[in-house]
């Protein structure tokens, strides 16, 4: 399965494959509040009970997850991020030593590929810096893999893009 992350208001996705799970803002989204109740408590799951607390679920069957994001200071809109937080139950709590770094011990044996697509206007190259930085600090801690991060300025640019 492949995990479509967006934060498009209003926006019709055309000629989507079958395998694709859409996630967008038309559910209530509580923000994350830390309790790891999701590693503790339900473990996979988020405590919170709102639209979105499967979404370590969703990521542990998924492949490849597809983010649509406004660039915000080289990181992700609210939305997003908010997201990406509610999924924290996708990995363990517990560390693990990889390439000489402490990260989280994987939970589910998938590896997400992380294709990005960030739009907005007037996005500085800091900004890319920044956000590739974030997209490779991020696949590290799934222990995963960046596939693909690309900048417009515009939605339109994105049409017949995203498959």
């Amino acid at each position: 399965m492949r995990l479509l992350i967006h934060d498009l208001d209003n926006y019709e996705f055309k000629n989507l494959s079958d395998d694709i799970k859409i996630i967008d803002k038309k559910g209530e989204i509580k923000n994350c509040i830390g309790c790891f109740g999701c590693w503790v408590k339900t473990p996979a799951e988020c405590v919170i009970n709102d639209s979105y607390k499967d979404m370590g679920e969703h990521f542990s069957k998924s492949d490849e997850i597809i983010i649509i994001s406004k660039c915000v200071y080289g990181g992700f809109s609210p939305f997003v991020k908010n997201v990406l937080d509610r999924a924290i139950s996708y990995i363990h709590p517990y560390f693990k030593i990889r390439n000489n770094e402490m990260h989280h011990k994987r939970r589910y044996d998938n590896v997400i590929k992380l294709t990005v697509w960030f739009y907005g206007e007037d996005v500085t190259s800091e900004e890319k810096e920044t956000a590739n930085n974030l997209l490779k600090a991020n696949a590290i801690n799934y222990d995963g893999l960046v596939e693909k991060v690309t900048f417009v300025s515009s939605i339109a640019e994105l049409e017949g893009k995203i498959v």
